[in-house]
C-alpha cells in the first residue's frame, strides 16, 4: 500500500545530483512520474537509477508533477526557471525543488509569482551517478533554504532521502557555497598537485604514499579544527619552508617546457596555502609576528622586492 503523502515527482536534469535524488525520492515510496536527459551519459544513467522512469520534455515532465525536482548547473537555473515561467508551465501549489548550492529561493521567484512553492535543497556531498551515492547520503547534510511556513517540507524532503537538513540564510546562500567548494573542490586539486609532484620525481603509485596521511589528517582536522595543524609552517620553521619554495621553483623551471603542462601552479598554490597556514598559525598564538615575516619573505618569488635569506635574523 502506498503510504500517504506521496507526490508525484518530475526530475529535469539526470546529471549526477539528478538522478541520485530521483532514485532517493522514489526509495521513500514517492513516485517519478517522469526524467528529463539529453546527452547519451544521462539518458544511461536515468536508466540505471530510475528504470522504467520514462523520458520526456521539461514542459511535460511539470505539467505531470507535484513535485519538480531542479538538478541543472547554477548558470542554466534561472534561465530555465524563466523560459518555464514564459510558457505557463508552472502551477498553482506545486512544489519545486532546486539543488543548487549557490542559490537560494530568490531564483524561484517566477514559481512563486505562479503560486507554487518554492524550495532550495542542496545535497552537501560530491557525486558519482552511481547507485553507492544513495548511501552516502545516509551520511550526508543538505543545506535547505525556504519560506518559514514552507521549511518543513523542505526539511521533511531531506530526511526522506536519508540525510539531515541544515537551515541556511537566504542571503548566506553564496557564502555557503563558497566554503563547500573551497573545502570540497581545492581539497581535489590540492591532493593531484601533490600526486603530481611526487610522479615527477619518480615515486610510482603516489596515491598509496598520500592516501594514509591525507584521510589521517582530513580526520584530524574535521575532529579537532586548527589544533590539529602540524609541520613547518606551524612550527615556524623557516628553513624548510624555504626550501620547499626553492625545490618547486626548480621543478617549475624543469617542467615548463613546449608539450608540458608545468607544475607552475603547484608552486603558486603551496605558496599561497604556506601564507594563510601562517597567518592563522599567528592568530592562534602558534608564534610571533617576527617569524610570520620571515616566513612570508621565505615564500616570496625571488623577483618580489623585499625578497631576503629565509635563514637569516631579522
Amino acid at each position: 500500500m502506498t503510504r500517504p503523502g506521496r507526490l508525484g515527482v518530475g526530475v529535469i536534469g539526470a546529471g549526477k545530483v539528478g538522478a541520485v535524488l530521483g532514485a532517493a525520492l522514489r526509495a521513500a515510496e514517492h513516485a517519478v512520474v517522469g526524467v528529463s536527459a539529453v546527452s547519451e551519459a544521462s539518458r544511461d544513467r536515468a536508466e540505471a537509477l530510475l528504470p522504467g522512469v520514462p523520458v520526456l520534455e521539461i514542459p511535460d515532465i511539470v505539467e505531470r508533477s507535484e513535485l519538480v525536482l531542479l538538478a541543472v548547473p547554477d548558470d542554466a537555473l534561472g534561465p530555465l526557471v524563466e523560459g518555464l515561467a514564459k510558457l505557463g508551465a508552472w502551477q498553482a501549489g506545486q512544489l519545486v525543488a532546486h539543488t543548487s548550492g549557490r542559490h537560494g529561493v530568490g531564483v524561484l521567484a517566477p514559481v512563486r509569482s505562479a503560486g507554487a512553492i518554492p524550495l532550495a535543497i542542496h545535497p552537501a556531498m560530491t557525486f558519482t551517478g552511481m547507485s553507492l551515492d544513495l548511501r552516502r547520503l545516509l551520511d550526508c547534510r543538505f543545506g535547505v533554504t525556504a519560506d518559514p511556513a514552507m521549511l518543513p517540507i523542505a526539511q521533511a524532503l531531506v530526511v526522506e532521502m536519508g540525510a539531515e537538513p541544515v537551515v541556511i540564510a537566504e542571503g548566506d546562500r553564496v557564502t555557503y557555497h563558497a566554503a563547500l567548494a573551497h573545502g570540497s573542490n581545492h581539497l581535489v586539486t590540492l591532493v593531484a598537485q601533490a600526486a603530481e609532484v611526487l610522479g615527477r620525481i619518480g615515486v610510482d603509485e603516489p596515491d598509496q604514499l598520500l592516501g594514509p596521511l591525507l584521510r589521517a589528517s582530513l580526520d584530524n582536522a574535521l575532529a579537532a579544527g586548527e589544533s590539529a595543524l602540524t609541520g613547518p609552517v606551524a612550527r615556524g620553521d623557516v628553513g624548510t619552508v624555504g626550501a620547499h619554495a626553492e625545490a618547486l621553483v626548480e621543478l617549475a623551471q624543469e617542467t615548463s617546457g613546449p608539450g608540458d603542462g608545468g607544475t607552475a601552479d603547484i608552486l603558486e598554490a603551496y605558496r599561497a596555502m604556506a601564507l594563510a597556514t601562517a597567518r592563522r598559525a599567528e592568530r592562534r598564538g602558534l608564534f610571533g609576528a617576527d617569524v610570520r615575516a620571515r616566513l612570508e619573505a621565505a615564500l616570496r618569488p625571488e623577483d618580489e622586492p623585499g625578497a631576503e635569506d629565509p635563514g637569516e635574523e631579522p
